[in-house]
């Protein structure tokens, strides 16, 4: 029987308290994860002058099942363990032999998989050894409409504070990509510690990443709810003004993800603000006004073909159907069938 899943903040618990498991296997499409538990087990198990005999790095396409069975049960050198980690091991071919070794792993040695960008068959004998014996986790992308309160969560973790408004800020801009978000995270949190402050304000975005406070994606669906027809098309024009900072590509998701959701709003049971947070998925109540306003300005048809009209946009703006409509055009045209 497969055990109850495991999650990151699980993981890097037990690892800091250092309660270590004889092999993780970290595979699935986001890499942060994993890089992030990995880079937790090689600063956590060997002391820096236990390392020399006792860490190990290997590459997928360098190695074999073989080798690194070897390897594994070698037993460590004045030292409690041995930290062995196979990078990139999405590449060994014959990876299923190392099962023979995880029905049986020693526990001196601490083997780790990352198996990058795929996932194992959970029904052959490695997922099924290493979820008995060890830790089998799969690192999964974070939807977009979760990346304001993923973001909250991350600067909880380092003690820091964030503004809603600069959580959903930062989404937009860097949408889930998880390396880049975290560099800068990174760079703000340098910058709060100059300033000996603990919270992170749209203004100190806007100063530090480029995004304006007042000319973004957020306040763009803000317009759109409240059906600002001047506000928005303010806001295009500074998109167009400044389109490195603003491509078309950033926000046709973020116009596509509010508009599916509020098609979902009009098929929800309870469509009181607890409710519609309920259905969502949201965690602010600053998120779902957008939605009470979307639900008074829009009808729900309009919405449906909003839906159609924001997809194909993006298929013209990549070429489809289009030999002269620039990107700002292209939002142009889509912001007016919003509106009217």
């Amino acid at each position: 029987m497969a055990k109850k899943e495991i999650t990151f903040e699980e993981i890097c618990r037990d690892i800091t308290a250092r309660k270590f498991q004889p092999v993780y296997v970290l595979m699935g499409e986001e890499p942060f994860f994993i890089d992030q538990i990995t880079d937790l087990l090689l600063k956590s198990v060997l002391e820096e002058s236990e390392r020399d005999f006792n860490q190990i790095i290997l590459y997928g396409a360098d190695t074999d099942a073989i080798s690194i069975i070897n390897a594994a049960r070698r037993f460590p050198m004045m030292s409690e363990y041995q930290l062995i980690v196979v990078r990139e091991a999405q590449l060994v071919r014959d990876i299923e032999l190392l099962s023979s070794y995880v029905k049986n792993p020693l526990s001196s040695t601490i083997l780790v998989i990352n198996y990058k960008y795929k996932t194992l068959d959970r029904r052959r004998a490695l997922a099924a050894a290493t979820d008995k014996n060890g830790i089998l986790y799969e690192s999964k992308k974070i939807p977009d409409y979760k990346m304001p309160s993923f973001i909250t969560s991350l600067m909880q973790q380092r003690s820091i504070g964030i503004d809603p408004k600069a959580a959903q800020m930062l989404s937009d801009f860097l949408g889930n990509d998880l390396n880049r978000l975290n560099k800068e995270l990174d760079k703000l949190a340098i910058i709060l510690a100059e300033k000996a402050s603990k919270r992170i304000t749209p203004e100190l975005i806007e100063q530090n990443i480029g995004i304006s406070k007042e000319y973004n994606n957020f306040e763009l669906i803000k317009a759109l709810a409240m059906k600002d027809i001047l506000k928005a098309n303010r806001i295009a024009q500074y998109f167009e003004k400044n389109p490195k900072s603003n491509p078309i590509q950033m926000t046709l998701p973020v116009l596509f993800n509010y508009f599916s959701n509020l098609l979902i709003c009009y098929y929800s049971k309870d469509r009181s603000e607890s409710g519609l947070m309920t259905a969502l998925g949201l965690r602010g109540t600053y998120q779902v006004k957008d939605y009470l306003l979307g639900m008074k300005n829009y009808p729900a048809m309009k919405v449906f073909n909003l839906i159609s009209d924001i997809r194909t946009t993006d298929a013209r703006s990549k070429g489809v159907e289009n030999s002269s409509a620039t990107d700002a055009d292209l939002l142009k045209e889509l912001l007016y069938k919003i509106l009217h």
